[in-house]
């Protein structure tokens, strides 16, 4: 079934709402390519200074641990993050006491989570977190959707998606089999998964 496309500014509106009063969380979910990452930030830009953007990414183990664990071939799967980490961090932000927490991001560059990297101020009224495994209800993941106000599932077509994700996986650095390889295996694995946590989010956004 395919969801009516939701103008941004309804987006922006609803998002809005949120930003008002105490502490909120807002998430974004979706499969790996949907585009969740650029319409967090658009809403976060939007709504300056009133929302932060805390991506789940920077709970991504480092490559070190994925080969200890030898779990480096499955990275992005549900067991390659510190779920655990990323559940306490929003414990925090939703609770927010009097000083700035601060957040880990991704570095794609890198391949790797850079701890510290984005400060979170107890006055902002919104924080926007975006991820694959937001509404996974297995294991740690399941204290995520209870920390979250609203969550709102980003839909784009699989062929558009795969597409995008494969020429970001060759703008990183793979060869073109290999990021489609790649893409067809691990990344349409977990987004299986994430596809079937659909019906939990509040709102479904058709890109």
């Amino acid at each position: 079934m395919t969801e009516p496309a939701v103008p941004f500014d309804h987006l922006v509106a609803r998002a809005r709402r949120l930003a008002t009063g105490p502490r909120r969380l807002l998430g974004l979910v979706g499969a790996p390519g949907a585009g969740k990452s650029t319409l967090a930030a658009q809403l976060v830009d939007a709504l300056a200074p009133a929302a932060v953007l805390v991506p789940m990414d920077g709970f991504h183990l480092a490559g070190a641990e994925l080969d200890r664990l030898g779990r480096r071939d499955r990275k992005g799967a549900p067991d390659t993050f510190d779920a655990a980490g990323y559940v306490a961090l929003l414990t925090r932000l939703r609770h927010p006491g009097p000083d700035v927490v601060y957040a880990p991001t991704f570095d794609r560059r890198l391949e790797e989570p850079i701890a510290g990297a984005i400060p979170a101020p107890p006055t902002v009224p919104l924080v926007v977190t975006e991820g694959n495994y937001l509404l996974l209800d297995d294991g740690p993941w399941t204290g995520v959707r209870p920390l979250l106000d609203e969550t709102w599932y980003v839909h784009i077509s699989d062929s558009v998606r795969v597409e995008r994700l494969i020429h970001r996986h060759i703008e990183h650095g793979k060869q073109p089999a290999a990021a489609r390889a790649w893409v067809l295996g691990s990344d349409e694995a977990n987004a299986r998964l994430i596809t079937a946590t659909r019906p939990r989010a509040d709102l479904v956004i058709s890109c």
